[in-house]
């Protein structure tokens, strides 16, 4: 089993480094995994390490204890926490409990009375691993919770099968509950990690994770989630399109709670909106399509196909599954891979009964999808070398179905090399602006990653992992920097007092300004003046 991971808060340095020592928290089942000195710095430690549990102090400069979990419990949903304070004061104890922490106690801190405290805090959080995973509840919950007629209904508008089903009339017979304004389909997929020793059963994942999202949707938007194959599929009802970033951000946070609940890695890919049933085939292909981004991401989160696609008109998905996977090579695969992709069916054409006019129907079917493809990225006929393509003459000419595999392989590398470099090109333009926003609007003191991807029109998971990828830093990390530099100059440049330099390079409270400038310089503003 993984040691659940502990942050400690704490603005006395000897307090946190006693707490750390005094006690063998390998042995309890924990690992000490950060410390920090005030709420503000917890807050950005906690988006790297994120912690399990969070033991803070509550008088602290800059943001107290109390603020700080707040704070964490709306990007950390599942944390523990312990509040430890100096003062006796049964307000601080009131506001613990509506915070749910788990201990509310007074310094100086026993080692013991920790030690015993952090036992329980395990148990519970093995007993909450364990109810999710427990194979009798999940069964029960499951025969309970999966309607049959229901589930093979929304797997039909999944499939694309919707004009088979009278919706109107399959809602009134069998009280289901789907009309709305807007659809927007989702999916999970569960890769098992071999690094944990105690790894459930993949099927056995998938329904603890269905449960996961059925629970975290309940008070946030009416969705439909079930099993379907090796599949976890989400259908969201939606009032408006402003939906739609609710239901990303729900999944997203679904993903790091099941990662650390199943000990597997959970992506999820989530489609467009739609405002028609019919759409809803079209929005859970999309799904399905971009969670095979998540090679250019990090694993456990959510990524939606508007941020990685063009957001040309979809067009209809050919029949052929195969075509299907050649272009996604295309798109995401290396030129190995993709070569393999082609050979393999090639070598799958060899042993079927294909015969050449079923032949000249798949090229053309194969050239209608690089044409799409050409399209969607913005590629030009002439520069992709499909202009003077002859089917027939071309096939006529072909010695071997080896040959036909070349052909396909030389056409299909142009594209791939020049949807590549888009994407390197994208990334970099996505870096490019996003820095050049910051850099015009640092001195605002409410900044944040979410304004940033408003304007640029993206995700925070997708932004957060470009970002860090082509500069190397954080947002957090990269602005603080921004925001240093150019309070260096000013401080250089000019006699204002610090305070006010500190509201123009937005920082609203001046002693924080002193503590970070001090921080990344050495030496506080007074002194680096002098």
């Amino acid at each position: 089993m993984d040691l659940y991971k502990v942050l400690l808060v704490d603005d006395e340095e000897e307090v946190r480094e006693a707490i750390r020592k005094r006690i063998n928290w390998e042995e309890i089942g924990f690992t000490v995994v950060g410390t920090a000195e005030n709420g503000e710095e917890a807050l950005e430690l906690a988006e790297s390490c994120e912690p399990d549990v969070v033991m803070t102090d509550i008088q602290m400069p800059f943001m107290d204890g109390i603020t700080l979990l707040k704070r964490l419990k709306e990007k950390i949903p599942d944390l523990r926490s312990v509040i430890f304070s100096g003062y006796d004061d049964f307000e601080y104890a009131k506001e613990a409990i509506r915070l749910e922490a788990e201990e509310y106690i007074l310094k100086p801190v026993d080692a013991d009375e920790l030690r015993n405290i952090f036992k329980r805090i395990k148990e519970r959080l093995d007993e909450q691993i364990e109810q999710r995973r427990n194979v009798e509840q999940l069964s029960k919950y499951y025969e309970e919770s999966r309607p049959m007629m229901k589930e093979q209904l929304i797997i039909g508008l999944l499939e694309g099968r919707e004009l088979q089903f009278d919706l109107e009339r399959y809602q009134k017979d069998f009280d289901l509950q789907l009309e709305s304004a807007f659809y927007c389909a989702g999916a999970f997929r569960i890769t098992p990690d071999p690094e944990h020793k105690e790894i459930l059963d993949k099927k056995l994942m998938a329904l603890s994770l269905q449960r996961i999202v059925t629970d975290r949707f309940k008070e946030v938007l009416p969705v439909e989630a079930f099993v379907y194959l090796d599949t976890v599929c989400v259908l969201a009802r939606l009032k408006s399109t402003d939906q739609h970033a609710v239901f990303i951000e729900e999944m997203d946070k679904i993903c790091k709670i099941a990662h650390k609940s199943l000990g597997a890695n959970v992506s999820a890919g989530i489609g467009r909106t739609y405002g028609n049933a019919e759409s809803i085939h079209t929005s859970f292909l999309e799904a399905k399509d971009a969670f095979h981004y998540r090679i250019l991401v990090d694993e456990n989160q959510a990524l939606c196909i508007s941020d990685v696609e063009p957001s040309a008109p979809v067009e209809d998905y050919i029949s052929e599954k195969q075509i299907r996977h050649i272009m996604r090579q295309v798109k995401l695969g290396t030129k190995e891979s993709l070569e393999k992709e082609i050979r393999d069916f090639i070598e799958k054409l060899k042993r079927s009964d294909i015969n050449l006019s079923q032949l000249q129907v798949f090229y053309a079917e194969f050239m209608v999808e690089l044409m799409r493809l050409c399209r969607g990225h913005n590629i030009s006929i002439s520069q992709s070398g499909l202009g003077g393509v002859n089917i027939n003459e071309e096939l006529a000419s072909f010695s071997s179905m080896d040959d036909f595999a070349d052909r396909l392989i030389e056409l299909t590398e142009v594209l791939w090399e020049k949807i590549s470099s888009g994407r390197l090109d994208t990334t970099k333009k996505l870096a490019e602006d996003a820095k050049q926003y910051i850099a015009d609007h640092f001195a605002d003191s409410r900044l944040s990653v979410d304004d940033i991807c408003s304007h640029l029109g993206v995700g925070t998971s997708y932004f957060s992992s470009v970002f860090k990828k082509e500069t190397g830093k954080s947002f957090v990390t990269y602005l603080t920097e921004v925001r240093m530099n150019e309070a260096q100059k000013l401080l250089d440049s000019t006699d204002e007092k610090s305070y006010i330099i500190a509201g123009m390079v937005g920082y609203e409270e001046p002693n924080y300004f002193s503590y970070v400038f001090k921080k990344h310089f050495g030496i506080s503003p007074s002194k680096y003046r002098q």
